[in-house]
């Protein structure tokens, strides 16, 4: 079916007018796309994507966090965590252990093949900030580290807080 252009065809462009900061919504957009693109092509040679290497970033970030835990920090629900962990632990990258305290839970941990593979999907990004820095000055890496966690929601943002180097 062909739509018919009419009086309800907008051609013009979205605008601050409209809606503020689309500078900075599109620099978000075309910075994610880049950020990501490189650990993109390498997951992909392996069948995995996107949540695959971020099950594998918070399970490295924090050695034994629970299956409850990951699922309250990645947003997903248990069934798409499930496939991705599974394919995660059947190709060696993670494993579960029952919970000393609580035998109900189950503690996921990298494995020395995970750790490998998270360092070379984060090596890229993290050079890619590294030079994003440098063309900036370091009192700015502060200015930029608040806006980002004020980006999250202020409920959720002690995630942020409980990994390793944010304490």
């Amino acid at each position: 079916m062909r739509f018919n252009h009419d009086d309800s065809t907008i051609r013009s462009a979205l605008s601050e007018d409209e809606v503020n900061d689309l500078g900075i919504i599109e620099l978000l957009f075309f910075s994610y796309r880049d950020f990501t693109a490189d650990p993109d092509k390498q997951l992909e040679t392996m069948g995995f994507g996107r949540a695959h290497h971020r099950v594998l970033y918070f399970v490295n970030r924090k050695p034994g966090m629970s299956v409850a835990e990951l699922l309250d920090v990645l947003k997903i629900t248990k069934q798409s965590l499930s496939r991705v962990l599974k394919q995660l632990v059947d190709n060696g990258h993670i494993i579960q252990l029952t919970g000393e305290t609580d035998r109900r839970q189950r503690e996921l941990y990298p494995t020395p093949s995970g750790r490998e593979l998270i360092l070379s999907l984060t090596k890229p990004q993290s050079n890619r900030i590294a030079a994003a820095l440098a063309e900036s000055n370091v009192t700015e890496k502060q200015i930029i580290q608040n806006f980002l966690k004020a980006m999250v929601n202020s409920d959720q943002r002690t995630q942020i807080d409980s990994l390793p180097l944010n304490r």
